[in-house]
C-alpha cells in the first residue's frame, strides 16, 4: 500500500482509506464483521479509517471504535459532524455550541482522546466559517483534535474559509473531501486546483460512482432497488452513465483487470487526490479493492477514460451530493414580484 503526504499536516496516509458508512444498521448490521474487515484493511497496509457520526446514527463510530481498541496509534482516524443527531434544532450544523457537544460523543464512541481529522461534513450557510474555524482551532489547541478539514465544500467556500483563518490567526482546513469517480470528475476544474494552491489534502469519496462501477448495473436490464433504503437511485438509472459503464467495461477488459480496480486506481492516478476511500459492506468486497490496491493506469488507459468522460465533466450529480441553497431555494434566484413588475 502506497503512502502519501495527508496535504502539508506532516501526517502519512495510505492511498486507500477505509470509509465506514456501511458498517452498521445502513449497511452490515454485524459488528463482529465490520470489525474483521477494519482489521483486515490495517493488516493490508490501510492506516487511514474515515467515519462521521451520523452514519447508522452513531452506531458506525461506535463499531470503529470497538474494533480499534489496542491498535489505535496504528490508524489516521478521521470524522466528521455537522448532519442531524436527533430532534431539536440545535443538533447539528457547524456552530460552536453544536461542535462543542458533537466532538464529546464522536471521542466517546470512538473510545480515543484525540481524533486525527475532524471534519465539517457539508457545508452551513447559516453559520458564520469565523464561528466554525474559531472552535475548531480550540479543540486543536485542547489537543483533541490533530487537524481539521471540510467536505463537500465549492471551492469559493474554500477559498473564503482560507482567507478568514488568516485574517483571523486561526487553525485553517488541511483537507478537503469530495466526491470523485470516472463518472463524476467536476472537482478537476476548480476544487482540486484551490486544494493544490492551499496545499490541503484531498480524499475523495464513492471512486465507485456509489456502485456504478462495479459493473453490477447494465444498460437494458432490470434495476433492483437499494435493499438497505428500499428505493433505487436516480443515478443508477441515469441511459448517460450507463452508456458510459458499458464503454468502460470494455476499457477495463482490454486493460485485463475489472472495473472496480480500473475506476479506484483512476482516482489516486491523479496528482492532486491523496487517498480514495472505498467503502465495502462484506469482506469479499474489501478483498476485491485491496487486491487492486498496487493496480496502475497507463496514458493509453487514462486517455481512453478521458474520450469517454472529459476532463472536468460530471455527466449527472450523485443523489446524495451536496446542492447549494441557490439552486434549491428559488426565492434566492427570483426578484419579488412586484420588484419584477416595477423593473
Amino acid at each position: 500500500m502506497h503512502m502519501r503526504q495527508l496535504g502539508r499536516t506532516g501526517i502519512e496516509v495510505s492511498a486507500y482509506c477505509l470509509g465506514t458508512m456501511m458498517f452498521g444498521r445502513m449497511g452490515n448490521p454485524d459488528h463482529d464483521d465490520c470489525g474483521r474487515m477494519i482489521h483486515r484493511a490495517l493488516d493490508a497496509g490501510v492506516n487511514f479509517v474515515d467515519t462521521a457520526d451520523v452514519y447508522g446514527y452513531s452506531e458506525t463510530e461506535e463499531i470503529v471504535g470497538k474494533a480499534l481498541k489496542g491498535r489505535r496509534d496504528e490508524v489516521v482516524l478521521a470524522t466528521k459532524f455537522n448532519g442531524p443527531m436527533g430532534e431539536g434544532p440545535n443538533r447539528s450544523g457547524s456552530s460552536r455550541r453544536w461542535i462543542a457537544k458533537a466532538v464529546e460523543g464522536s471521542l466517546r464512541r470512538l473510545r480515543t482522546d484525540y481524533i486525527d481529522l475532524y471534519q465539517i461534513h457539508h457545508p452551513d450557510p447559516r453559520t458564520d466559517i469565523e464561528e466554525t474555524l474559531s472552535a475548531l482551532t480550540d479543540l486543536v489547541r485542547a489537543g483533541k483534535v490533530r487537524a481539521i478539514g471540510s467536505s463537500n465544500l465549492p471551492a469559493s467556500d474554500i477559498v473564503e474559509a482560507q482567507w478568514v483563518s488568516r485574517q483571523r490567526a486561526l487553525h485553517r482546513l488541511r483537507t478537503e473531501q469530495p466526491t470523485y469517480s470516472i463518472l463524476n470528475r467536476g472537482i478537476e476544474r476548480e476544487i482540486l486546483p484551490t486544494c493544490r494552491r492551499y496545499g490541503m489534502g484531498v480524499l475523495v469519496w464513492s471512486p465507485l460512482a456509489m456502485g456504478l462501477l462495479t459493473g453490477r448495473y447494465r444498460q437494458g436490464a432490470a434495476q433492483q432497488s437499494n435493499a438497505r433504503m428500499h428505493w433505487v437511485p436516480n443515478h443508477l438509472t441515469d441511459e448517460r452513465k450507463l452508456d458510459a459503464v458499458e464503454q468502460l467495461l470494455a476499457v477495463a477488459e482490454q486493460a485485463g483487470m475489472p472495473l472496480t480496480h480500473l475506476a479506484v486506481a483512476f482516482a489516486t492516478a491523479h496528482p492532486d487526490v491523496t487517498s480514495a476511500i472505498i467503502g465495502p459492506r462484506t469482506m469479499d468486497q474489501l478483498e476485491d479493492l485491496l487486491r487492486g490496491a498496487g493496480t496502475t493506469l497507463d496514458d493509453d488507459v487514462l486517455d481512453r477514460i478521458d474520450a469517454i468522460v472529459p476532463p472536468g465533466t460530471d455527466i449527472s450529480p450523485l443523489d446524495v451530493s451536496y446542492t447549494p441553497p441557490s439552486l434549491t431555494d428559488p426565492t434566492l434566484r427570483r426578484r419579488p414580484i412586484r420588484e419584477r413588475a416595477a423593473a
